[in-house]
């Protein structure tokens, strides 16, 4: 399979665009594999989703997302729910945003019981995965826990590096809990090479977009088309392949610009940098 071959469109890179609208630009751009969001798929229909990828020809690359696990109950009915739904679209990983510190809210709104305990957050996500990684293992659903840019550390994960991702999936057998390993995202640690190497068959995904200098306001949205920002691509993808990934490599941008953009071409203009940048 050449590199283009692996091309997924995360959905959130057209995020205007319906489920429908995405599979079908996805046909359209010739990109054989999707990345899809659950409030999408939810408003599309779960069973409607599948049946039109499947006959679109399209493989699900991942499903966005599942977590929050240091919240009250750890979440696990809404996780048991994304996992359902994962198993359910055939999707080769669930993505876990594992959350932040309890009681902050994404974009750092305090609700009650807000602790500034870092470690006991990261003590609950453990405990967290011990009880849905089995549930996903009956489901033939792989969990795939995401570090997050450590300036989302307070309000959206408290795991910062592709090692303290590592640490927690160790227990379970590689096929039931993997990582992603998201260019944005650790693109800046000067262990990634070397843990990427560790990751090997543990790595269920590989997400890029380009780190924009300066961030915008809203640093969630930060995310550059590929070669419009700081990162070099080519050490990065380099190390995955080395490690053994053979899967999909997704386009996951979170950019105003970008969402008010024509869709149609956004892609085209994803698909011409994928080939230039990604090797």
């Amino acid at each position: 399979m050449t590199v283009i071959e692996r091309l997924s469109l995360n959905q959130w890179t057209t995020r205007r665009w319906s489920v429908r609208e995405a599979v079908d630009g996805c046909v359209r751009h010739d990109i054989p594999a999707i990345g899809l969001w659950r409030e999408s798929v939810a408003e599309h229909g779960l069973t409607a989703t599948a049946k039109l990828v499947t006959d679109a020809g399209l493989r699900v690359s991942s499903l966005c997302r599942g977590g929050f696990l240091t919240g009250p109950g750890l979440a696990l009915d809404d996780n048991r729910a994304a996992i359902d739904e994962a198993a359910a679209l055939g999707a080769a990983c669930l993505v876990l945003v594992v959350g932040g510190l309890p009681g902050m809210a994404p974009g750092g709104a305090r609700e009650a019981g807000f602790s500034r305990d870092v470690a006991a957050a990261r003590a609950r996500v453990a405990e967290a995965l011990a009880l849905l990684a089995p549930y996903a293992a009956e489901r033939g659903v792989r969990l795939a826990l995401e570090p997050l840019h450590p300036m989302y550390c307070a309000d959206r994960a408290v795991l910062s590096t592709l090692a303290q991702a590592l640490d927690l999936a160790e227990p379970y057998p590689a096929e039931q809990v993997g990582v992603v390993v998201d260019t944005f995202h650790l693109w800046w640690d000067p262990e990634v090479l070397t843990q990427i190497e560790r990751a090997g068959e543990r790595i269920a995904s590989y997400q890029v977009s380009d780190f924009l200098v300066p961030l915008p306001a809203d640093t969630l949205l930060g995310r550059g088309m590929l070669g419009d920002g700081v990162i070099d691509f080519g050490p990065l993808t380099s190390a995955v392949d080395a490690a053994g990934y053979r899967g999909d490599i997704e386009i996951e941008i979170f950019n105003a610009d970008i969402w008010a953009a024509d869709p149609d071409e956004v892609l085209a203009t994803m698909k011409r940098r994928f080939a230039t940048q990604i090797r």
